[in-house]
């Protein structure tokens, strides 16, 4: 019984190292590999758009519908402005690989294909423009779970605010 207490005690004391050397070192969880919260806070977003019937809509270069206005106010949440690229959701994708875009809205719902190639956010219903039928997902870098968990955050409270 006293080898298990003395055993715990060290554990617990290693964990307590770990958390003060990570926490000296800057590092956050979740983190960015990449910062990408980091570079879009007080900065621009890179948001990709797929038209999709009334959720996004494009006209010329005018992006609009409920989903690009959700990508507005989680770009104001962070103090940073958007910038847009519309295209098909397969070149968002591929954006989205190559660090040119910090996220995509489009048709994507939960049964989207591309969970092999870019982060997806849990599926949404509640939001502005979203029936509860097709749970909408965001399409962000693998690997940016601050940045993701910071946009889900957002969502959870526009879902919850109906």
């Amino acid at each position: 019984m006293h080898r298990t207490a003395a055993r715990c005690a060290r554990a617990v004391t290693a964990l307590a190292l770990v958390a003060a050397l990570t926490t000296g070192c800057g590092i956050r969880i979740p983190t960015d590999p990449d910062g990408t919260l980091d570079r879009v806070e007080n900065g621009q977003l890179r948001a990709g758009a797929s038209p999709d019937g009334d959720r996004v809509h494009v006209d010329g270069d005018d992006v609009g519908g409920p989903l690009p206005e959700l990508v507005e106010q989680f770009a104001a949440s962070v103090d940073a402005e958007v910038a847009w690229t519309v295209a098909s959701e397969e070149s968002l994708v591929t954006a989205i690989e190559e660090g040119e875009l910090d996220l995509a809205v489009g048709g994507m719902t939960d049964r989207t294909p591309w969970t092999n190639r870019v982060a997806i956010t849990r599926g949404f219903t509640g939001l502005p423009g979203v029936d509860d039928k097709r749970p909408v997902v965001l399409l962000a870098p693998l690997g940016e779970n601050r940045f993701v968990s910071e946009l889900e955050t957002f969502l959870d409270q526009r879902a919850s605010a109906g």
